[in-house]
């Protein structure tokens, strides 16, 4: 008998394209479900267009017998959502309802949770690499950062209430490459970037086939738990800057979060106190566990998705910070 795999988030880039490959199984039956239509048809999926923050979503998973939910639903910029307040209701309200479906919906057996990096913030206290059971010293208190620390709890709450369904949660590095436009593919993108003055941060990321396969690996693997992922070794910004052929311009760190919305006219560009934290201290993820223990390793270091980036102009197709 087939599996039916509900995926939130599929009118955005990733969600789409993970809902797209995951159809190419004939043994799954793909259920994308977004507040908007795809700006394109998602081949190979039956799309719903609900909001996750309705309890209308439980009914979507009974009716259809889902047994695998992926969350990809995360907004990561307010402008993206329309404000502050409508993301954190997204992000945290709409994971709630969801888990709730799941809580009710006793066919669920797998729930995968894209999450990131960024919930554990960054600071001078930080380890070289840091490990998925840190003690986190600096966490995030604000935005996109603040609202996955908030997601990941009820998650892990969701995982106690319901230990007979494997719950997955993905930690990614910043995720880029030619096709997905971020406020950090946009940061590298400015005519003059500010930096940090005194400041040489150790960056990581992930290319967005990397992440998808990532994904795909945990919807149809039998581990459970929270993994780190990233392309192997880091760049220091100083390196990334050069890649990138971008003049920099060193700012006094007070200044920096003025100075670079000046220089990002259109606010593109997130400089939030946990960006700026980040471009000033950078992080670094140990992902020894995803290689041995979900059997994933990227395929593209984190030079190699940079050099994605900067080499390849294929216009913007989503505004996610990743």
């Amino acid at each position: 008998m087939g599996r039916t795999v509900l995926v939130t988030g599929v009118s955005r880039l990733l969600g789409g394209r993970m809902a797209a490959a995951l159809a190419q199984d004939p043994d799954i039956h793909v259920i994308g479900v977004d507040v908007v239509a795809p700006e394109s048809v998602v081949p190979g999926i039956t799309f719903v267009r609900a909001d996750i923050r309705n309890p209308v979503i439980a009914k979507i998973m009974g009716e259809a017998a889902v047994d695998t939910v992926v969350h990809m639903g995360v907004i990561a910029t307010p402008k993206q959502a329309g404000g502050r307040s409508t993301m954190k209701e997204i992000n945290v309200i709409g994971t709630m309802q969801l888990l709730a479906a799941c809580q009710r919906a006793p066919g669920v057996e797998r729930l995968v949770v894209k999450s990131t990096a960024a919930v554990y913030g960054s600071g001078p206290k930080d380890p070289a690499l840091v490990t998925e059971d840190i003690e986190v010293k600096h966490p995030p208190t604000s935005g996109w950062a603040k609202d996955s620390v908030e997601v990941e709890a009820y998650v892990r709450g969701f995982a106690r209430r319901r230990p007979d369904v494997a719950v997955t949660t993905l930690r990614f590095a910043n995720i880029i490459g030619p096709r997905i436009h971020t406020s950090l593919t946009s940061y590298f993108s400015l005519p003059l970037v500010p930096t940090v003055w005194g400041f040489d941060p150790r960056l990581q990321f992930v290319h967005e086939d990397d992440a998808l396969a990532a994904i795909h690996r945990s919807v149809n693997s039998d581990q459970v738990g929270t993994f780190n992922v990233a392309g192997e070794g880091v760049l220091l910004l100083s390196q990334a800057l050069r890649m990138a052929r971008r003049t920099s311009v060193s700012v006094a760190a007070p200044l920096f979060p003025m100075v670079g919305r000046a220089l990002s006219p259109r606010g593109d560009v997130d400089f939030s106190p946990e960006s700026v934290r980040y471009l000033t201290y950078g992080r670094a993820l140990d992902t020894s566990a995803a290689r041995s223990v979900l059997g994933f390793t990227p395929r593209y270091s984190t030079a190699e998705a940079f050099e994605s980036l900067v080499n390849d102009d294929h216009g913007v197709q989503e505004v996610q910070v990743a």
